[in-house]
């Protein structure tokens, strides 16, 4: 499998106290879309700032296409269109302006220059603001524009830090309408903490937990690995009446029911295998009682469920910030590495 991005025991300590990023491992692969998902204050933000060499790691080391990632690493800055979360621009300057200087700081010839950031600005539906000073933009313009920028020099990489964040329904739509289109010729990585997004676009996933990459690979292996047999039931009725199928439920061999909220019941099944027949025993106590059926969710392969058990996991095992076993170990007052 060739790889876009690899990290080996990837490494920040700020101020010698503070571990942002803490001995990641990563591996993207080549045309992929990558979700690098976790909750705020996880990594993700450092971890794109690293590969980008905007940041100095503190141990290990990162590689993009196979050169190496660093303070002084412009070849691989050349290969990664960058949208940082709520980018700022100058605000006395209107989009064609900043594109233009973009491009000359990319150093792309003038007359490939004009012509793609027209092309880009039409593509990004700023086509009719380009009299607008960047000063005036919405939030949704902002991204949009951040996205042009991006494409500019037409990168094979794109790392995208947050791309949907204060969007819009529209917005977002488009955004994610487009990581898909560009999918198709750009590997793509989406740093996110919003699990709709990773769901819809990506095909690869990594979760990180206060630095930790505590998992990385495929959507379909994280959903499979985390399996759950829970059935929801969405009721109508009187809360005795609920409460009623319920017991009925547990009275079922192998089915248990838990009353999630007023309308929400749980179904669990012990033996996987027998599911839908378990389902059929229940959906016959709940028809001839007095509720009504609205609604039945699997919980099985659910990004989010797969994604709260993560972290719900990670905390039960005690996350310790240095593995003292699994690898090399950074000591957050010297910033050394032990052998």
């Amino acid at each position: 499998m060739e790889l876009a991005i690899s990290t080996q025991h990837l490494t920040k300590v700020y101020g010698k106290r503070v571990i942002a990023v803490n001995d990641l491992n990563l591996e993207v692969p080549s045309g992929s879309v990558y979700g690098l998902l976790g909750p705020n204050g996880a990594g993700k933000t450092t971890t794109l700032r690293l590969l980008l060499g905007l940041q100095r790691a503190t141990a290990g080391r990162a590689e993009v296409m196979g050169r190496p990632c660093g303070i002084n690493g412009t070849s691989v800055r050349r290969l990664i269109g960058y949208l940082p979360t709520h980018p700022s621009f100058p605000s006395h300057l209107r989009p064609v302006e900043y594109l233009d200087l973009v491009g000359k700081l990319s150093r792309i010839p003038s007359e490939q220059r004009k012509p793609r950031l027209t092309s880009l600005l039409r593509a990004v539906g700023l086509s009719t603001a380009t009299s607008q000073r960047i000063g005036t933009f919405s939030t949704g313009m902002r991204t949009r524009l951040g996205i042009a920028a991006s494409l500019l020099a037409d990168p094979p990489l794109l790392l995208w830090d947050e791309p949907t964040a204060g969007l819009d329904p529209a917005a977002r739509r488009f955004t994610l309408d487009l990581i898909r289109e560009l999918a198709a010729t750009r590997t793509v990585v989406v740093a996110t903490h919003i699990l709709g997004d990773i769901d819809q676009i990506c095909d690869h996933v990594g979760v990180m937990h206060e630095g930790r990459m505590i998992f990385s690979g495929s959507m379909h292996a994280m959903k499979q690995r985390l399996q759950d047999d829970d059935f929801r039931l969405e009721l109508e009725g009187s809360p005795e009446a609920i409460r009623h199928v319920v017991q009925q439920v547990h009275a079922l061999p192998g089915i248990t029911a838990l009353i999630r909220d007023t309308f929400t019941v749980v179904i669990g099944v012990e033996d996987a295998e027998r599911r839908a027949g378990a389902l059929a025993e229940v959906l016959k106590l709940v028809d001839a009682s007095d509720v009504a059926l609205q609604a039945i969710r699997s919980g099985q392969n659910e990004t989010e469920y797969a994604y709260l058990q993560l972290l719900s996991e990670d905390q039960a095992h005690g996350f310790r910030r240095f593995d003292l076993q699994d690898g090399p170990v950074v000591d957050a007052v010297s910033g050394n590495r032990d052998a």
